[in-house]
């Protein structure tokens, strides 16, 4: 006769997750379609942006945004046909809605703390990989003139595309790719580190370092919405820190902020 303790060590490792967190949450042709979107996106970005950026006027750094923001939508679009056809809504990826006041404001508290844990070891992270180095200066600069915002027009634009990209890369990686990873391994920590790997290899026109720091970031917004089962969190934190970049490329790009 077994125990308790016997009967739990008894348990096969394939009952973790349980049955019904492995089951897909879209078809297995759906989500090679969409990374291979994401990762073609990154790949023509990355080789066409720097000349198409350089040559931008302020009204078409504008446009650009505005394009951005409507690509991200086409993104989310395709995510949610894909869960539409596993009978799931967008609601279930994100986690429900708030109750209360008081959860709306755990959750701002939780992602201003997420939020500075995050930029204190991605900073450590980023120095560790030489990104501090003076000789670095001229990257950070070029990245300046590539993505930031030329205008305070244009720098608004740039933080509704932050409060966009927020919301929609958060369903795409942390609540869609997040959970079908984890379905098709068996393993929520699989999925995770399998979304951060698509997640930073979606940002080619960052370079390999950049990229790097992403996948970091994109693991640390998975760790939060596996312990809150929630992606309100991460959306919040995802687009303010978005939009500080974007404040921040303006600065580095008006003088502002000096580059030696």
């Amino acid at each position: 006769m077994q125990t308790d303790g016997q009967e739990f060590l008894a348990q096969p490792v394939a009952e973790y997750p349980p049955a019904n967190e492995r089951k897909l949450i879209a078809p297995l042709w759906h989500t090679v379609f969409f990374v291979a979107i994401v990762i073609a996106n990154s790949y023509f970005t990355a080789k066409s942006l720097p000349n198409m950026a350089a040559a931008a006027t302020p009204e078409q750094r504008i446009f650009g945004y505005v394009f951005t923001i409507g690509w991200e939508i086409v993104l989310l679009l395709i995510v949610w046909f894909g869960i539409r056809l596993r009978g799931l809504k967008m609601k279930e990826l994100i986690g429900g809605r708030w109750e209360s006041i008081e959860d709306f404001l755990m959750d701002i508290g939780i992602a201003l703390g997420y939020w500075l844990v995050a930029i204190t070891v991605l900073g450590g992270l980023g120095y560790l990989l030489g990104l501090a180095k003076s000789s670095q200066a001229g990257d950070a600069k070029k990245l300046a003139d590539m993505l930031g915002p030329q205008s305070p027009a244009a720098l608004a634009a740039f933080v509704l595309l932050s409060t966009v990209a927020g919301f929609v890369e958060e369903i795409i990686f942390r609540g869609y790719l997040q959970k079908q990873f984890a379905a098709l391994t068996g393993s929520v920590y699989f999925g995770l580190i399998l979304q951060a790997i698509v997640f930073g290899a979606g940002h080619g026109y960052e370079g390999a370092r950049r990229m790097l720091l992403i996948a970091v970031f994109g693991a640390m917004f998975g760790l939060l919405a596996l312990w809150r089962k929630s992606l309100r969190p991460g959306m919040m934190a995802h687009a303010w820190h978005d939009s500080i970049a974007g404040a921040a490329l303006y600065m580095v790009k008006k003088g502002m902020i000096p580059m030696k």
